[in-house]
């Protein structure tokens, strides 16, 4: 017991130097704050200096390690917390809310992003060591975990790539390959499984996910989103909300409010012209939800984040 209690004890001191270590590589291809993606395919690098007011977002299939800084993800009524000791795997796209809660100059919060292929989740899943059974129940399409020192290492050798890039066209492939790995040999790989598993529940949600992703601007049927999934209507409402934490409706509508909020703000379309631009056929409605959902008018709230982010030097409401 004494010896299981030092070797975690070492595990522990390990993890924190690496993360140092890695903080410190990523502030230095990071001076000024924001997301930016670099010369590694896939792989793109994040920094804030200060605490930022919830706003919306809408994540990919990525992983992002989290060095330092505490920042709260929002899903459907349901909070993640990332801190520096953990990640964010997110195995679907996903509309969320999230806030920065902790950051300074001094010590920003700062995280290394990843996109993760699915094609290469199922290859990866082909091979023999992964050939074992496993029931996949249903599974989130986000989730946090505790970053473990193979994973850090892994990240750490793939942003040293940034100053080697001779080497990057033939080691980027096999380390992102074994952050996959890592990420499917550790508690939350079934996240990444059940959305990769041809033929499973989550594998087929995920298919009616996709379709409204791409299609959150037409009228909502769910009998042909159904059709999409190749379910029953009250079978996908169930896997449905069991892998977002929304129902299809209550996804759709953060999509889109999501969606004519960043047109505003990065196109400088009004809300009417944006109402209509994501689906909705009365301005005045879109204008209710929306400050149901941000708190604020749609104008007064563009307002509000454009005098933010010239202050703080961000492009982006999502990072």
């Amino acid at each position: 017991m004494v010896k299981l209690e030092q070797k975690n004890g070492e595990t522990r001191s390990q993890a924190v130097e690496m993360r140092t270590s890695l903080a410190r590589k990523i502030a230095a291809h990071m001076p000024l704050d924001g997301k930016k993606a670099t010369e590694v395919a896939g792989l793109s690098l994040y920094r804030g200096s200060v605490p930022t007011d919830c706003t919306s977002a809408a994540y990919e299939p990525e992983l992002i390690v989290f060095v330092q800084g505490e920042k709260r993800i929002n899903m459907g009524g349901t909070t993640l917390v990332c801190d520096p000791s953990n990640f964010l795997l997110t195995s679907i796209d996903l509309p969320v809310v999230s806030q920065v809660t902790k950051a300074s100059p001094e010590e920003p919060i700062l995280g290394l992003l990843l996109k993760i292929e699915m094609s290469t989740v199922r290859e990866i899943l082909s091979q023999e060591e992964f050939h074992e059974p496993e029931a996949v129940a249903d599974a989130r399409g986000m989730a946090v975990g505790e970053t473990s020192v193979e994973l850090l290492d892994a990240c750490s050798r793939l942003l040293d790539l940034l100053d080697a890039p001779q080497d990057s066209p033939f080691l980027s492939n096999l380390i992102q390959r074994e952050v996959i790995y890592r990420l499917l040999r550790g508690p939350q790989g079934m996240h990444l499984r059940a959305i990769a598993t041809l033929g499973e529940q989550s594998n087929r949600t995920a298919k009616a996910v996709a379709w409204l992703r791409e299609n959150y601007a037409k009228p909502l049927h769910v009998e042909e989103l159904a059709a999409v999934a190749q379910m029953g209507v009250s079978t996908l409402h169930h896997h449905f909300r069991s892998l977002t934490a929304m129902s299809p409706l209550q996804y759709q509508k953060q999509l889109r409010l999501h969606t004519a909020r960043v047109r505003m703000l990065m196109d400088g379309l009004d809300a009417a012209s944006a109402a209509f631009e994501v689906g909705y056929e009365s301005p005045s409605q879109f204008s209710r939800e929306y400050s149901r959902f941000f708190g604020k008018p749609p104008m007064r709230d563009i307002k509000l984040w454009k005098s933010v982010s010239v202050a703080a030097g961000l492009d982006s409401l999502q990072a």
